[in-house]
């Protein structure tokens, strides 16, 4: 199963056209979970509550339930480990995701970096790195990043 998950992901990655629409969907989904798990992981410092934020932040993204909200992570953590490059993942949903997709990305990006009311430097760079991957302006990842530190109410 990891090979052939590894082969989609490949292949997803590479530019080559998806079996069928439903890889592309599964390696989409991948890549933003795997892009959160990056987040998450920066600072070197696991986390429950940015894992707990990860898991609610897929699930309502994606509209899953949690038993595939689960499966997901699992399978964007073993890709994160083996992962040499954000680039890699980047690449195809910036062809593929809109604007406001990405901006969407973005946004949930710095929910995970500050769900403990910390921003630390690497989690910093990771979301801003991300960003110019995603070839999000600049001033857009600020603004998103001071809407999400705002408080709600």
């Amino acid at each position: 199963m990891l090979k052939t998950l590894h082969e989609l992901l490949d292949k997803a990655f590479s530019g080559e056209p998806a079996e069928n629409e439903v890889d592309w969907d599964h390696a989409l989904k991948v890549a933003t979970a795997l892009l959160l798990i990056e987040v998450a992981r920066a600072d070197y410092q696991h986390d429950l509550v940015e894992d707990q934020t990860i898991f609610a932040l897929i699930k309502d993204f994606f509209e899953l339930d949690d038993r595939a909200t689960e499966l997901l992570l699992e399978e964007a953590r073993r890709q994160s480990d083996r992962a040499v490059s954000l680039q890699q993942f980047t690449r195809r949903l910036h062809e593929q995701l809109s604007e406001d997709e990405k901006r969407r990305v973005i946004e949930m990006l710095w929910k995970v970096a500050l769900a403990d009311d910390r921003l630390d430097k690497y989690e910093d760079y990771v979301v801003r790195k991300v960003a110019d991957l995603l070839y999000v302006r600049h001033s857009d990842v600020i603004k998103i990043r001071n809407r999400v530190r705002q408080p709600e109410g």
